[in-house]
């Protein structure tokens, strides 16, 4: 059998506790597909940004192990352009062609490391622009969730690290292993990386009229065409006030969020059904096999067969 994937976590001083933790419960929750360690730069305890500092487990010799090694937050007080030295040294036992992961402030550290010039990045809207002013080789995008750039993948704050973490497990294993864990750790199974961090989005009053109902009977109905004009209908919305709410709550548009749904639906049916592509493009509302395959592509690069190939093995694709 092959060895468990291991993850690395480098936790620097000022770690946010949150999101320190979010591997070990990802991941964790995994145990025989991935193995989660969790490092300092001196191997010392580290303090967080609460009133307790927390003890690890390994020295920075854990990072010459890693298949990946992730970057959490720390306190925006211990922010510095340049890469403290300890850090540089810790980070250069990581071996070429290692997945690296940050979270938050986390992609500051690889900023100063050099190791997002002329990529696209995120982190926390709240420190766009010091990172842009500092970083300005970087191509950074504070309105996503996350940006995957394959080898190096940056995400904004908090909750994005567990969207970050579940999209990895979705990479590595498949949609319905993403959605285990997912429910294992109750969290929703999915969120698209281009979607907004809700920067100005308030919390609507719990008495508004929102349109969660009529996303569930989307959902329901992915095999119908579904409309704008059906969907504001049943949420009994004027076209404009829908779309508005709408974009409010989710962060995307009507349009682009039933695709994303459709193109989940997709992977799932092609992990875990021998179906052909055009009956699963129209289970999921695709017109036909083409559109399914154009907008697979679009989602994920690849092509259904591929797809289907990589999470089932060649036998399936027969």
């Amino acid at each position: 059998m092959r060895p468990p994937h291991r993850v690395v976590v480098l936790a620097l001083d000022g770690v946010y506790p949150f999101e320190l933790g979010i591997p070990s419960r990802v991941f964790g929750a995994l145990q025989d597909r991935y193995e989660v360690l969790t490092c300092s730069v001196d191997g010392g305890p580290v303090a967080t940004n609460a009133d307790f500092s927390v003890t690890v487990g390994h020295g920075p010799e854990a990072l010459a192990t890693a298949d990946t090694v992730l970057l959490p937050p720390f306190d925006i007080s211990r922010l510095s352009r340049e890469l403290p030295p300890q850090v540089g040294e810790a980070l250069a036992a990581v071996r070429p062609g290692t997945r690296i992961v940050s979270i938050c402030t986390g992609a500051f550290v690889l900023a100063a490391a050099g190791l997002l010039d002329g990529r696209p990045a995120t982190t926390h809207w709240a420190v766009a622009d010091v990172f842009r002013s500092w970083y300005p080789e970087v191509a950074l995008d504070p309105d996503v969730l996350f940006v995957d750039d394959g080898d190096v993948l940056t995400s904004a704050g908090a909750a994005s690290g567990v969207d970050v973490c579940l999209h990895l497990v979705r990479r590595d294993h498949g949609a319905a292993v993403a959605n285990h864990v997912a429910r294992a750790c109750v969290v929703p199974p999915w969120r698209d990386g281009g979607q907004a961090q809700y920067i100005e989005h308030p919390v609507p009053p719990v008495a508004a009229h929102d349109t969660s109902a009529t996303r569930q009977w989307a959902l329901e109905n992915l095999h119908e065409p579904l409309t704008l004009t059906e969907l504001a209908g049943h949420a009994r919305m004027s076209l404009r006030t829908f779309a508005r709410r709408f974009n409010e709550e989710v962060g995307t548009s009507p349009g682009r969020w039933l695709i994303q749904q459709r193109v989940y639906r997709a992977r799932h049916l092609l992990e875990t059904t021998d179906l052909p592509v055009d009956d699963i493009a129209g289970q999921v509302g695709f017109a036909t096999g083409t559109s399914l395959r154009e907008h697979l592509h679009a989602a994920i690069g690849v092509s259904p067969l591929a797809y289907r190939r990589t999470f089932r093995g060649t036998a399936a694709t027969r």
